[in-house]
């Protein structure tokens, strides 16, 4: 018997985990006459693990976010998932400075020991954060913006197969799936959603980063920042101005997240 978790896994492959083509199908009834030989025949090509919405282990809060993925295709601990106060999302520029890769290295081997350190696996930032945080014995997840076996880009594959048998690798698109250019804003959304707060490293003012950190605030989550120099193109600095937490230390992290979520760190 065909039941709703067979139905959006048979979707997310058939759509390749496109959100509006699923959703569009579901109030069309499109898939009502799906038969249940088709959907075996999706399950058997999916390589990954996945869980979905309708599913107990499906976390809570990310039921919360714009468009909740119908499916999470993923490698490694999904048990990272379970506490949304013990994730923080650390983001930032993919050409990372000198400034930038030392902010990186001061922070992440501390805000390690407190969270799971959420990032996209992108080149830049996004690596430096999953990077510290393996190489200083922390958890980290990564959100892709391409199939959760495409390693995108390719210079991430190191990190990419520690990640799959150590940690988190998830994506709304299945096995292969290509990335595109689309993708990794959308992707963006989940990111923020899986964490209490965003950090970011680095930032210019028109950047996927960017797209996060309003994802956040949407999302009603704490946003802090490095400031840059003044003369800077500085996303950072612009989000400081009106309103984000100002960050120089980790402590400054674990104070923000803990008295905010009225959480003890200690």
């Amino acid at each position: 018997m065909i039941n709703g978790k067979d139905l959006l896994v048979y979707l997310s492959y058939i759509y390749e985990g496109d959100w509006d083509k699923i959703y569009n199908s579901i109030q069309a009834r499109d898939a009502i006459n799906v038969s249940e030989d088709e959907i075996l025949t999706a399950k058997s090509k999916i390589s990954s693990k996945y869980i979905t919405i309708l599913d107990d282990e499906y976390p809570y809060y990310l039921k919360q976010i714009t468009k909740p993925p119908f499916v999470l295709f993923y490698y490694g601990d999904i048990s990272l998932l379970r506490d949304l106060t013990k994730n923080l999302s650390v983001i930032g520029s993919r050409d990372n400075t000198e400034y930038g890769y030392s902010i990186a290295q001061e922070l992440i081997p501390k805000l390690c020991k407190h969270f799971n350190i959420v990032s996209g696996m992108a080149q830049g930032i996004d690596r430096l954060a999953h990077y510290f945080a393996m190489k200083n014995g922390g958890k980290t997840i990564a959100v892709l913006g391409s199939g959760v076996d495409y390693c995108f880009p390719s210079r991430n594959c190191d990190i990419y197969e520690d990640m799959k048998k150590n940690h988190l690798i998830l994506s709304e698109y299945p096995n292969n799936t290509p990335p595109d250019r689309n993708h990794f804003p959308i992707r963006n959304r989940i990111i923020a959603g899986l964490s209490g707060g965003t950090l970011i490293i680095e930032s210019k003012l028109r950047s996927g980063t960017m797209i996060t950190a309003n994802y956040a605030l949407t999302f009603g989550k704490e946003v802090m920042c490095v400031p840059a120099m003044a003369n800077k193109d500085s996303g950072c600095n612009y989000l400081i101005k009106y309103g984000a937490t100002l960050i120089e230390t980790a402590d400054d992290v674990i104070y923000q997240l803990g008295s905010q979520k009225n959480l003890n760190f200690s």
